[in-house]
């Protein structure tokens, strides 16, 4: 048995991202899909879990805890739980990320 969300089902916010629970359809993984513009991203917050970050195009600044790095298409970054994160488009062009959370819901206290 399976489940699916159209594409014409799926409703993004303003700023074009896609937040998607697991739980609506019986799965155990939520996730952002980002289309963010440069200067766009998120304020700083922590997750009870970790938080995996996939680079799909664009450049990305990510922090976390006291530490920044860059990320570009194809990079991996993965944020450990309870520790202050956030990301940032540094690019000239759109970013477009998939952010993972490994649980049903995405649970989330921003800073």
């Amino acid at each position: 048995m399976f489940n699916i969300l159209r594409a014409e089902d799926q409703q993004r916010a303003a700023n074009r991202t896609l937040r998607f629970e697991g739980q609506a359809l019986g799965g155990p993984v939520s996730f952002f899909l980002v289309d963010a513009e440069p200067g766009q991203g998120s304020m700083l917050h922590v997750h009870p879990y970790s938080e995996t970050w996939i680079v799909r195009s664009g450049e990305a600044e990510f922090t976390v805890g006291g530490e920044t790095t860059r990320g570009h298409a194809g990079d991996i970054v993965v944020a450990a739980p309870d520790v202050p994160h956030r990301f940032e488009n540094v690019g000239e062009g759109r970013l477009e990320l998939v952010c993972i959370h490994p649980n049903e819901r995405i649970v989330q206290r921003n800073l």
